[in-house]
């Protein structure tokens, strides 16, 4: 039995019903009904049936005859009319309307069968012309590649205007033999295409398909694929070839790109590490059979790169790592390898030496070529850095194993202040496996609760009294007792510990300050670090915020601390955390000021409240007149933007004398007191202060 769905569009209730009545016994399915042509369109749309049978004169805005060309034109659902005349007029309407069938009223149940599978049946046929003709339309645009049609028994081939198109030829100058073909044809591939041919011919392979390069007229050579299949007779023998010849050139030129790119890198064009370790390596494998053919690996960092990124900006660096990958090229010969292996990174493979003292004279080139100003914006900038370099020895057997010994004699030549170059040894080996322990020993100090928290005084020079302390981390290492940051800070910063144990610095020390002013000193306040990482949290506000709520102190007792460098990375956001910090009451205070070259351009932007005059100007102005000068400038500077100013390191009694007689606010330093326990600051603060100090 039929399950169609039929939608019956008819201005008569009854007559209507009638017609549902007789679909339904025909075993039809009556999807809906409408009495108005524009309702009718509105649930065809949803209910999507199989046919709609529609009384011509349907009444509505729209009537039948639009009704029924909408339904047709948008959904593709075939109308039959049902009307009570079907003179000439109507009939060529209905025509016009694209409808497939015309039913009389009365309605008998044995025509409304007929004219129902009629019209399904002829629209089932139409779908699949249009389907046949997309197809057809298809095959056309495809035959955009020349075609081929070989008669083997005459051996003679017929090539399509549009095959002689692809290859710059008139008809009329490619003839009919195969030979226009094949002498046309790279001489490189000939044979490749010559045994596809052949194999496909002998029944080896189930269709040919070859790409080869191909001749233009203008003398260039195209890539080409061409793909055919033979029609063969009773007995399995080919007898007619034909087939398709298609221009791949575009896309053989993208994948040659691709492959490139994969092995180079896309700011300065030069090999990645993945092809710097394969030519390496294979560079090993010929040592290896004769060990007197000596090569060397040299492992390059430029120093101080991070300044430009973070002071500059991105676009400014990468202008100096293109111009210092032109001048490392310019120290080097034509087989020598030369690669950035990732940010300032670069590595050398000195193909051919004949000792040490040969890749010792290329660092010494690469030093002068680097050191060469370079204008970036209008910042001048003498590039430098440190290079290690390793020279093959029997004990090595992977390139890896080279890459890294070189990469650890660089950073001891940076440990030693860099803009230098260090000859690998063992011991290099084990100070990069020591920081290794270190990065495990770390992290696990965070978890056995190893860290403490310092604090050192800082002091007001009005009245000789402490008013806050900075707090310092310290690691009480199991077996090597108190260790200062500057044993671990920067492996924690590297790895990404120094989010939990900055969190951690902070929670300690507001908890600390809560337990001073609730003691009996209320304005008692903490100053602590933040570091880059920390400072580009995006949570930072947030923590800090929730450390304000589970310790009770309040916003305005504690100060961060950041240093020029972190400050100037982003200034938009720097200046948007800062404000949020000042709503809470918290100070931000730029630490390590002066030894900057971006600080005054950007000084006046920063919401901050605190500067501190770096110790290194502080501890020099015995020996540098000029320092005094510029330390009073600052503080002549900080007063007119209504900041307070402290000075660090103060050391002697000529240093605070002379931060006393500029008026400046507070101090830290030695001379007032070491890094002690919170415990040691509560005894601090609980002894009488006579008066300013050092009057």
């Amino acid at each position: 039995m039929p399950k169609e769905r039929i939608f019956i569009a008819e201005n008569e209730a009854e007559t209507a019903l009638n017609i549902a009545a007789k679909l339904e016994s025909l075993g039809y399915i009556v999807a809906g009904q409408a009495d108005r042509g524009e309702t009718a369109i509105q649930k065809v749309e949803e209910l999507q049936p199989d046919l709609v049978l529609m009384e011509f004169h349907l009444q509505g805005q729209v009537n039948g005859l639009k009704a029924a060309k909408h339904i047709h034109a948008n959904f593709d659902i075939p109308v039959v009319f049902i009307g009570a005349h079907a003179d000439t007029s109507t009939l060529q309407s209905a025509v016009k309307a694209q409808a497939y069938g015309y039913i009389t009223t009365p309605l008998e149940a044995h025509d409304l069968n007929s004219n129902i599978a009629l019209a399904l049946y002829k629209h089932s046929m139409d779908r699949k012309l249009r389907a046949s003709e997309e197809r057809y339309a298809l095959a056309v645009r495809a035959a955009n590649d020349g075609i081929w049609d070989w008669n083997l028994k005459t051996n003679e081939i017929y090539y399509s205007i549009r095959w002689k198109e692809m290859l710059g030829f008139k008809e009329d100058e490619i003839g009919t033999d195969p030979n226009d073909w094949f002498k046309l044809v790279h001489p490189d591939d000939q044979k490749q295409v010559q045994d596809n041919l052949a194999a496909h011919l002998k029944g080896v392979t189930p269709h040919f398909e070859c790409e080869y390069r191909i001749k233009h007229s203008n003398g260039a050579y195209r890539w080409g694929v061409s793909r055919g299949l033979a029609v063969r007779d009773a007995k399995g023998h080919a007898y007619r070839m034909a087939g398709s010849q298609s221009d791949i050139t575009a896309r053989k030129l993208a994948e040659e790109r691709l492959a490139h790119d994969a092995v180079h890198d896309a700011l300065t064009g030069l090999p990645n590490r993945v092809l710097f370790l394969d030519r390496l390596q294979n560079r090993l494998e010929r040592t290896k059979r004769n060990p007197e053919d000596l090569f060397a690996v040299m492992f390059i960092d430029l120093d101080r790169f991070k300044v430009v990124n973070d002071s500059l900006g991105h676009a400014f660096g990468d202008q100096l790592l293109i111009t210092a990958a032109n001048r490392l090229k310019q120290c080097l010969r034509p087989n020598d390898t030369i690669s950035r292996l990732s940010g300032d990174e670069f590595a050398i493979l000195l193909d051919t030496v004949s000792d040490i003292n040969n890749a010792r004279r290329v660092a010494d080139r690469i030093k002068g070529q680097l050191i060469t100003t370079t204008l970036l914006g209008v910042v001048e900038r003498s590039p430098a850095a440190s290079i290690g370099i390793v020279l093959f020895n029997s004990r090595y057997s992977t390139a890896g194993e080279l890459l890294r010994d070189a990469d650890s004699a660089m950073y001891y030549a940076k440990s030693m202040g860099g803009n230098q170059y260090q000859v690998f040894d063992d011991t290099m080996h084990t100070s990069a496996i020591e920081l290794i322990r270190i990065e495990g020993e770390l992290k696990h100090a965070v978890e056995r609760n190893e860290l403490l928290v310092h604090y050192q005084p800082i002091v007001s020079l009005a009245n000789g009294k402490p008013v806050g302390a900075e707090a310092l981390l310290r690691w009480l290492h199991p077996l090597r007792g108190l260790l200062a940051p500057q044993d671990f800070i920067q492996v924690a910063e590297d790895t990404g510990l120094i989010l939990s144990i900055g969190e951690y610095v902070l929670r300690t020390a507001c908890a600390q300050a809560k337990a001073w002013r609730e003691a009996g000193h209320p304005n008692f306040w903490v100053s602590v670090n933040i570091s880059a990482r920390q400072f580009q949290d995006k949570n930072l506000v947030e923590k800090i915020t929730r450390i304000f709520t589970e310790t009770g102190l309040p916003g305005e007792a504690l100060r961060l601390e950041i240093t020029e460098s972190v400050a100037v990375r982003d200034k938009d956001y720097t200046v948007k955390i800062m404000n949020e910090l000042n709503a809470q009451g918290v100070h931000t205070s730029l630490d390590d000021f002066g030894t900057g070259y971006s600080s005054l351009s950007y000084l006046k932007q920063f919401p901050l409240k605190v500067l501190k005059i770096d110790q290194s100007f502080i501890q020099d102005i015995q020996n540098n007149p000029k320092n005094e000068s510029l330390i009073a400038a600052i503080i002549t500077m900080a007063r007119s933007l209504g900041l307070e100013v402290v000075g660090e390191g103060v050391e002697k009694v000529e240093q605070l004398t002379f931060l006393q007689s500029l008026l400046c606010d507070n101090a830290q330093g030695f001379l007032l007191g070491s890094p002690i326990s919170g415990m040691e600051i509560s005894k601090l603060l609980e002894k009488e202060f006579p008066g300013p100090i050092g009057v």
